[in-house]
C-alpha cells in the first residue's frame, strides 16, 4: 500500500511538470519563488496584487492551487492568469468595499493618529491598513508532503487627509512582498465653482472681474471613491498666488475659526462637501482694476460613522495657523478667481443717473480749500455791501 501511494505521489509531480507551460521555459522568472515576486498596487477602488507565476509552476503549483487568506472555498479569491505579460503573472483583485475585504478575510483596520505639520490642530488623523496573504494549497493527502510552501504577504497603508487640487492624483504602488506600501485612497478631488445654491449652474468669471460681495458657492468632490469614506473640509484659505504654500493668506475657514461671510453648508456627510463666501478684494491689489487670488482646501476622508467624531471641537479655543507648515502630499486649489473694483451692476447705473462721476479728479483736501475760498469771497462782498449801505444812511445827518 505504501509502495501504491508513493506511486501516486510520484505521478503527481510528474504530471505537474507535464504541465509547466512552454512559455515559463524562455522565462528568467523559471526559477524558485522570492519576495520580490509580487507587486502591490493600492488603488483607489480595487487593491491589485500580481505575482510571478512561473515560479508558482517551478514549485510544483499552479493557478488553481494559490488562494488569498486560505479561502479555498470562496471563489472570488482565486486569482486569474495572464500569459500576454512578459513575464506572466498571477492577478488578483477585489474591490476597497467591506463584504469584499471580508469575504477573502482579508484585514481591515482603521487607526487614529496624531496629526503632524499642518493636520496638528485637527484632533486625529485616520489610516487605513489593509493586510493579508497569498498562499499555496497542497494537494497532497498524506501525512506528509515534498512540496514547498508559498507564502507572500501583502500590506497597503492610506493616509485620509490630504491637501490637494483640481489636477489628477497619481496612485503610487509597486511593493515587495511581506513589506507594507504606501497608497493615495483617493482618484480626484476637485474644486467646482457655482453661482446658485443649489450647486448646479457653474460659475463663469469675466475678464473684468466679478463684482465685489458676488456669492460663490465652492463644491469639494471626490470621484471614483470608494463609497466606504465621505469627504470632511478641515480649512479653506485664499492666497494670491496659485501656490498654496505663500505667506500672504487669508483663512474662510480653519476648524472653528470663520470668516463672518463664509458658510459651510455640507461637510463629512457625502461624498462631496460644499461651502459659500462673497467675492472680496485684496488689499494690496488697490491699484489694481482687478484682484486674482486661488482658493485652497485641506480635505480628508472620513467614514461615515466617524465624520461627526473628527469635526473639531468649537468649544475650545485654537490658534491660528500658518500656510508655511502645509505638507507636500498633494495639492485641492481652484481656478483664479477675479473681482473687479466695482460693487454691482445697480451702484453702476445710480451714479450714473446722478452725473456722479466713479473717480473725481480732485482730492479732499483740494475740495476743502476751494469751499473756503467761496465763503470767504461771499463774506468779503457781504461785508462790502454792508458797509457802502451804511456810508449812504449817515452822509444826510452830517449836513
Amino acid at each position: 500500500m505504501r509502495l501504491v501511494i508513493l506511486v501516486c505521489q510520484l505521478s503527481l509531480f510528474m504530471r505537474t511538470e507535464a504541465q509547466t507551460p512552454e512559455v515559463c521555459g524562455l522565462s528568467e522568472t523559471n526559477r524558485a519563488p522570492e519576495n520580490s515576486d509580487i507587486t502591490v498596487d493600492c488603488g483607489t477602488q480595487f487593491m491589485d496584487l500580481s505575482i510571478y507565476i512561473c515560479p508558482v509552476y517551478q514549485a510544483l503549483y499552479n493557478e488553481s492551487l494559490m488562494v488569498l487568506n486560505n479561502q479555498i472555498n470562496t471563489p472570488e479569491c482565486y486569482g486569474t492568469a495572464d500569459w500576454t505579460t512578459t513575464p506572466p503573472v498571477l492577478k488578483f483583485r477585489f474591490p476597497m468595499n467591506e463584504s469584499s475585504v471580508s469575504s477573502c478575510n482579508n484585514d481591515f483596520k482603521i487607526s487614529d493618529q496624531v496629526g503632524t505639520g499642518d493636520f496638528a490642530d485637527f484632533s486625529k488623523v485616520q489610516y487605513v491598513n489593509i493586510s493579508g496573504t497569498i498562499n499555496s494549497v497542497d494537494p497532497s493527502s498524506g501525512m506528509i508532503t515534498y512540496l514547498p510552501q508559498i507564502l507572500y504577504k501583502f500590506s497597503c497603508f492610506y493616509p485620509m487627509q490630504y491637501l490637494v487640487n483640481n489636477t489628477q492624483l497619481s496612485v503610487s504602488g509597486s511593493s515587495l512582498a511581506i513589506r507594507d506600501n504606501n497608497g493615495s485612497f483617493i482618484s480626484t478631488l476637485s474644486i467646482l465653482l457655482f453661482q446658485d445654491e443649489l450647486y448646479q449652474e457653474r460659475l463663469i468669471i469675466p475678464d473684468t472681474g466679478l463684482n465685489l460681495k458676488t456669492k460663490i458657492y465652492v463644491a469639494v468632490k471626490a470621484n471614483n471613491l470608494t463609497d466606504r469614506f465621505n469627504v470632511m473640509l478641515d480649512r479653506c484659505y485664499v492666497t494670491t498666488n496659485p501656490d498654496p504654500i505663500q505667506l500672504t493668506y487669508y483663512d474662510l475657514f480653519v476648524g472653528c475659526n470663520r470668516d463672518a461671510q463664509t458658510k459651510v453648508d455640507l461637510n463629512g456627510e457625502k461624498q462631496e462637501a460644499h461651502f459659500s463666501f462673497e467675492a472680496f478684494r485684496f488689499v494690496q491689489h488697490k491699484n489694481k482694476t482687478i484682484s486674482t487670488f486661488f482658493l485652497h482646501c485641506v480635505t480628508r476622508l472620513c467614514e461615515p460613522l466617524t465624520c461627526s467624531r473628527l469635526l473639531p471641537d468649537c468649544t475650545t479655543v485654537r490658534r491660528k495657523r500658518a500656510v508655511l507648515d502645509v505638507l507636500p502630499i498633494a495639492t485641492v486649489t481652484s481656478p483664479a478667481i477675479l473681482v473687479g473694483k466695482q460693487t454691482s451692476g445697480k451702484a453702476q447705473t445710480f451714479s450714473a443717473f446722478n452725473g456722479t462721476p466713479v473717480e473725481s479728479n480732485y482730492s479732499s483736501p483740494v475740495v476743502a480749500i476751494i469751499v473756503c475760498i467761496v465763503v470767504l469771497t461771499i463774506l468779503i462782498i457781504a461785508m462790502a455791501v454792508y458797509f457802502a449801505l451804511y456810508s449812504r444812511q449817515r452822509k444826510p445827518i452830517i449836513q
